[in-house]
């Protein structure tokens, strides 16, 4: 798998690679390389330098002739890469030396590898109202909700997958249309809420938002990213001309994601809001978050977060959940505003609807969108995948599941 890291430009001529660009106070281009390659010019790098004798002490007489000296045999500091820091240095007053530790930077996403003006002005053309056929007696609105879409995840990296699926940019699009064909044959209001519950991506720099775990990833950061806008934009795009109102909540707080799916879901506002008046974007950023439609109230997580929960939302609802749902309930007065309370989370990759364990809200868990990884493959099972639709008229709900084969 190759990694994008930094080289200072001798080390990429050496590896006969065309230089990059950088910006001027930078020291480093970023490059695509296998990891063994990276590996062993980091061995390099922190290889001590040769050593030599070096002056360290001379003893003077009253003339300020040198009688006697003092060498030692040093080495010189090694650089410091642009994509370390020091730690620690220590000198010895009586010679000189130094010994200086260092350790990697703990670096975020950067943004300005992304064109994102380039990206928006491929999908905006300015268009004029859409002119959208109207259901007398409609339901009071429906629901088109996805989740763990997981763009960029390989399924079998090494070839010997119990259960092969390509998901790849062609397979991630191919599903993008029949999910917006489906909605469009099952329609019944005139008013959808599409929601993301998050995992959108499946990675950066082939590891999850949180660093530390390895990935199998079949795109680049910049490949994934267009996928991503271009799957968002196809999917809103065709219920536009369908339904006279469209609202989309994208989870942005997650595991897998991060700040990269936010990065993807804040293109996609841009590039809808700015061609449609009747489309409106939500990103949602907390863990836990919350809309009403009429006097329900939809209260919407990944399940994990993208930095402190080791352990999230579990399929089944737990007493510890159940507290913490109710908790952030009565903190945001929901339960004084609303009839009807439904909690809605991704994750598990998996379909189960509590309705019965709390008495003040239901419990829904959604599917994945993509296929299932490897790593679930062996320890688990290939699993389903699919989205759900839904109508609501009156408090009464109307679950259609479409799962993919």
């Amino acid at each position: 798998m190759k990694v994008r890291k930094r080289l200072y430009d001798a080390e990429a001529l050496a590896l006969g690679l065309t230089l990059n660009k950088k910006l001027p106070s930078e020291l480093q281009s970023r490059y695509y390389l296998e990891e063994e390659v990276y590996k062993d010019i980091l061995r390099k790098r922190i290889e001590p330098n040769p050593r030599k004798f070096v002056n360290t002490l001379n003893k003077i007489d009253k003339n300020g002739n040198v009688i006697s000296s003092v060498e030692k045999l040093q080495s010189e500091a090694i650089d410091i890469p642009d994509n370390f820091e020091v730690i620690k240095i220590s000198t010895s007053k009586t010679t000189g030396q130094q010994w200086i530790q260092y350790a990697a930077k703990q670096e975020k996403e950067e943004v300005k590898d992304f064109d994102f003006e380039g990206i928006v002005k491929k999908h905006i053309k300015r268009l004029d109202r859409l002119v959208v056929p109207i259901i007398d007696k409609a339901a009071d609105f429906d629901r088109l909700v996805i989740s763990d879409v997981h763009i960029g995840m390989e399924t079998n990296k090494y070839d010997n997958s119990m259960y092969a699926v390509k998901w790849n940019k062609e397979e991630v699009l191919k599903d993008c249309t029949r999910i917006a064909k489906a909605t469009i044959k099952e329609r019944q209001s005139n008013f959808i809420v599409v929601d993301d519950y998050g995992d959108l991506m499946d990675g950066f720099d082939g590891k999850t938002t949180r660093g530390g775990h390895e990935l199998p990833q079949n795109m680049t950061n910049e490949e994934a990213f267009d996928t991503a806008v271009e799957f968002k934009i196809k999917l809103i795009e065709p219920l536009l001309a369908h339904y006279s109102r469209v609202e989309v909540n994208n989870i942005c707080n997650d595991n897998h994601s991060g700040a990269f799916g936010y990065f993807v879901n804040k293109t996609m506002k841009q590039i809808l809001e700015l061609k449609y008046d009747n489309v409106k974007v939500t990103n949602h950023r907390k863990f836990i978050n919350h809309y009403f439609i009429g006097n329900i109230c939809f209260v919407i997580s990944h399940g994990k977060d993208d930095k402190s929960l080791k352990f999230g939302f579990k399929p089944q609802l737990k007493p510890d959940s159940i507290e913490k749902i109710d908790q952030y309930c009565k903190n945001n007065n929901i339960y004084k505003t609303a009839e009807l309370v439904i909690f809605c989370k991704g994750d598990s990759h998996q379909a189960l609807f509590d309705m019965c364990s709390s008495d003040d809200f239901y419990y829904f868990n959604y599917p994945a969108l993509s296929p299932s990884s490897q790593w679930v493959q062996n320890n688990f099972k290939k699993g389903r995948r699919g989205f759900f639709l839904e109508s609501y008229k009156d408090l009464d709900i109307y679950l259609k599941p479409k799962f993919i084969k």
